[in-house]
């Protein structure tokens, strides 16, 4: 198993990234978040799962061991495929996941495209017992401080944007959480992109 890339960023899509390690592109499939903390030309690293098909090797990054091993718990439940349980690590970080899941909270649960109250109802069912209390995942890698980015705005920014918002709505949305007091000013200090990403994909998905 393939459980984590370091190299140097070659390319950055919408749906995923290119990291080249040792000379060879490897193409991984990512969160908004993860998509947010990596930038074009510089090095990163991000924790990997690869999902075997008859037909295909897919090979999915995240930003933390964490989000990684709750991708992973996630497909164990009935319906979730990886594609899936991406889409719900991009709507709720790992420990909102299992808050939802623990309190049976349907509504946070339907947020996440592809899931309706049936499933809803079932992944709380099948996936109460595996993932275990808010804070059960540890501190993961990397720490949460070095994941603040000192630019956070341009990289909320960009990933809104490379998920094809506007940028006038990218722009409207960041201050919308900043006026509501979600996150702090413009000096980056103690912001954390994913969780900030994730506030303003959920805030533009209302409108």
């Amino acid at each position: 198993m393939i459980a984590h890339l370091r190299g140097t960023v070659a390319g950055v899509a919408p749906d995923g990234a290119v990291i080249e390690v040792g000379g060879v592109g490897m193409r991984v499939q990512c969160t908004p978040g993860t998509l947010a903390t990596l930038k074009l030309g510089e090095p990163a690293q991000v924790a990997t799962s690869l999902v075997v098909r008859e037909d295909s090797l897919t090979l999915y990054g995240f930003s933390s061991d964490d989000e990684r091993n709750v991708f992973e718990l996630l497909q164990t439940a009935s319906g979730v495929g990886p594609r899936l349980a991406l889409a719900m690590l991009a709507v709720h970080a790992p420990d909102a996941l299992r808050r939802a899941v623990s309190t049976e909270d349907l509504g946070a649960l339907t947020m996440v495209p592809g899931i309706g109250k049936k499933g809803a109802q079932r992944i709380v069912l099948e996936m109460k017992d595996r993932l275990g209390p808010p804070g059960d995942g540890g501190d993961g890698w990397p720490p949460r401080a070095a994941r603040r980015a000192p630019a956070w705005r341009d990289q909320v920014q960009s990933g809104l944007v490379n998920l094809g918002w506007p940028a006038r709505d990218a722009d409207l949305a960041i201050a919308a959480l900043e006026d509501e007091g979600v996150v702090g000013g413009s000096d980056g200090d103690a912001v954390d992109v994913a969780t900030v990403l994730r506030a303003a994909l959920r805030k533009l998905s209302k409108q």
